[in-house]
Protein backbone atom coordinates (compact mmCIF):
# COMPACT_ATOMS: atom_id res chain seq x y z
CA UNK A 1 0.00 0.00 0.00
CA UNK A 2 1.44 3.97 -1.09
CA UNK A 3 0.11 7.04 0.67
CA UNK A 4 -0.49 9.87 -1.58
CA UNK A 5 -1.77 13.92 -0.63
CA UNK A 6 -3.65 14.95 -3.64
CA UNK A 7 -4.58 18.54 -4.02
CA UNK A 8 -8.16 20.31 -4.89
CA UNK A 9 -9.28 23.68 -4.91
CA UNK A 10 -12.24 23.11 -2.88
CA UNK A 11 -14.09 26.04 -5.25
CA UNK A 12 -13.89 22.69 -7.44
CA UNK A 13 -14.16 20.01 -5.70
CA UNK A 14 -14.13 20.22 -2.03
CA UNK A 15 -14.15 17.34 1.16
CA UNK A 16 -17.76 18.63 1.11
CA UNK A 17 -18.28 18.08 -2.44
CA UNK A 18 -17.00 14.36 -2.07
CA UNK A 19 -18.87 13.49 1.11
CA UNK A 20 -22.12 14.60 -1.14
CA UNK A 21 -21.45 12.57 -4.26
CA UNK A 22 -23.05 9.10 -4.92
CA UNK A 23 -20.80 6.93 -3.56
CA UNK A 24 -18.72 9.76 -1.91
CA UNK A 25 -16.40 9.28 -5.19
CA UNK A 26 -15.06 11.38 -7.56
CA UNK A 27 -12.97 11.43 -10.77
CA UNK A 28 -9.68 13.10 -10.24
CA UNK A 29 -9.79 14.98 -13.81
CA UNK A 30 -7.91 18.13 -14.54
CA UNK A 31 -4.61 16.88 -14.01
CA UNK A 32 -1.96 18.72 -16.50
CA UNK A 33 1.15 17.96 -14.90
CA UNK A 34 3.52 14.64 -16.59
CA UNK A 35 5.11 13.13 -12.90
CA UNK A 36 1.65 13.72 -11.79
CA UNK A 37 -0.10 11.99 -14.04
CA UNK A 38 2.50 9.40 -14.46
CA UNK A 39 1.89 8.78 -10.43
CA UNK A 40 -1.34 7.99 -11.36
CA UNK A 41 -0.80 5.68 -14.41
CA UNK A 42 2.34 3.60 -13.20
CA UNK A 43 1.85 3.88 -8.82
CA UNK A 44 -1.27 3.95 -7.47
CA UNK A 45 -2.87 0.82 -7.13
CA UNK A 46 -6.61 0.35 -5.59
CA UNK A 47 -6.95 0.68 -1.77
CA UNK A 48 -3.78 3.27 -1.77
CA UNK A 49 -4.15 5.92 1.11
CA UNK A 50 -4.90 9.69 -0.04
CA UNK A 51 -4.67 12.54 1.97
CA UNK A 52 -7.53 15.11 0.87
CA UNK A 53 -5.78 18.32 0.38
CA UNK A 54 -7.37 22.01 0.03
CA UNK A 55 -5.13 24.32 -1.81
CA UNK A 56 -5.38 27.71 -3.38
CA UNK A 57 -7.95 28.73 -0.59
CA UNK A 58 -7.73 30.98 2.50
CA UNK A 59 -6.97 27.86 4.69
CA UNK A 60 -4.97 25.31 2.70
CA UNK A 61 -4.52 22.02 4.28
CA UNK A 62 -5.09 18.43 4.67
CA UNK A 63 -9.45 18.05 5.31
CA UNK A 64 -10.32 14.53 4.68
CA UNK A 65 -9.03 11.29 4.40
CA UNK A 66 -9.74 9.32 0.99
CA UNK A 67 -8.64 6.12 -0.76
CA UNK A 68 -7.45 5.38 -4.69
CA UNK A 69 -11.18 3.43 -5.82
CA UNK A 70 -10.01 3.01 -9.41
CA UNK A 71 -7.38 2.20 -11.84
CA UNK A 72 -6.07 4.95 -14.23
CA UNK A 73 -8.43 6.07 -17.07
CA UNK A 74 -8.61 8.43 -19.53
CA UNK A 75 -10.01 11.94 -18.07
CA UNK A 76 -13.01 12.54 -20.40
CA UNK A 77 -11.97 16.53 -19.81
CA UNK A 78 -8.83 16.12 -22.51
CA UNK A 79 -11.43 15.87 -25.23
CA UNK A 80 -14.06 18.08 -24.01
CA UNK A 81 -13.75 21.54 -25.98
CA UNK A 82 -15.92 23.79 -23.19
CA UNK A 83 -14.05 22.73 -20.38
CA UNK A 84 -10.89 24.23 -19.01
CA UNK A 85 -8.80 20.96 -19.47
CA UNK A 86 -9.02 20.27 -22.64
CA UNK A 87 -6.34 19.37 -24.63
CA UNK A 88 -6.69 19.61 -28.18
CA UNK A 89 -3.48 18.01 -28.85
CA UNK A 90 -4.95 15.10 -27.26
CA UNK A 91 -7.28 12.07 -29.07
CA UNK A 92 -9.30 9.03 -28.32
CA UNK A 93 -6.98 6.89 -29.39
CA UNK A 94 -3.95 7.93 -28.09
CA UNK A 95 -5.35 10.10 -24.74
CA UNK A 96 -2.51 11.90 -23.11
CA UNK A 97 -4.13 12.95 -19.54
CA UNK A 98 -5.41 10.23 -16.86
CA UNK A 99 -7.54 10.40 -13.65
CA UNK A 100 -8.10 7.54 -11.37
CA UNK A 101 -11.10 7.55 -8.96
CA UNK A 102 -10.79 8.65 -5.17
CA UNK A 103 -13.16 7.86 -2.64
CA UNK A 104 -13.79 9.51 0.98
CA UNK A 105 -12.97 7.73 3.70
CA UNK A 106 -13.50 10.49 5.96
CA UNK A 107 -13.85 14.39 6.67
CA UNK A 108 -11.53 15.31 9.27
CA UNK A 109 -10.52 18.19 11.12
CA UNK A 110 -8.90 21.03 8.89
CA UNK A 111 -4.85 19.97 9.63
CA UNK A 112 -3.87 23.66 7.79
CA UNK A 113 -0.85 24.52 5.54
CA UNK A 114 0.96 26.39 9.03
CA UNK A 115 0.35 23.71 11.37
CA UNK A 116 1.82 21.28 9.05
CA UNK A 117 4.94 23.59 8.70
CA UNK A 118 5.12 24.14 12.14
CA UNK A 119 5.51 19.93 13.12
CA UNK A 120 8.89 18.70 12.96
CA UNK A 121 8.07 15.30 11.88
CA UNK A 122 6.78 16.27 8.75
CA UNK A 123 9.62 18.94 8.05
CA UNK A 124 10.68 16.58 4.63
CA UNK A 125 6.94 15.65 3.74
CA UNK A 126 7.01 16.80 0.22
CA UNK A 127 4.19 18.92 0.21
CA UNK A 128 6.02 21.49 2.20
CA UNK A 129 9.36 21.43 0.02
CA UNK A 130 10.40 24.95 -1.48
CA UNK A 131 9.20 24.93 -5.14
CA UNK A 132 7.07 22.02 -4.85
CA UNK A 133 3.94 22.86 -6.83
CA UNK A 134 2.51 19.15 -8.16
CA UNK A 135 -1.36 18.17 -7.34
CA UNK A 136 -0.17 14.86 -6.27
CA UNK A 137 2.63 13.57 -4.40
CA UNK A 138 3.54 10.48 -2.32
CA UNK A 139 3.61 10.41 1.09
CA UNK A 140 5.82 8.69 2.93
CA UNK A 141 4.59 6.00 5.32
CA UNK A 142 6.35 7.53 8.48
CA UNK A 143 4.48 11.17 7.29
CA UNK A 144 1.20 9.23 7.03
CA UNK A 145 1.58 7.83 10.50
CA UNK A 146 2.42 11.38 11.57
CA UNK A 147 -0.70 13.09 10.25
CA UNK A 148 -3.00 9.90 11.52
CA UNK A 149 -1.72 11.15 14.60
CA UNK A 150 -1.84 14.66 13.87
CA UNK A 151 -5.29 14.83 12.80
CA UNK A 152 -6.37 11.63 15.90
CA UNK A 153 -4.90 14.03 18.80
CA UNK A 154 -6.61 17.02 17.98
CA UNK A 155 -10.06 15.21 16.99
Amino acid sequence: MRFWLMKSEPDEVSIDHLAALPQQTVAWFGVRNYQARNFMRDQMQLGDGVLFYHSSCAEPGIAGLAEVASAAYPDATQFDPASPYHDPQSDLQHPRWLNVDVKLVRKTRLLSLQEMRERPELADMRVLQRGNRLSITPVDPQHWQAVLTLLEGAA
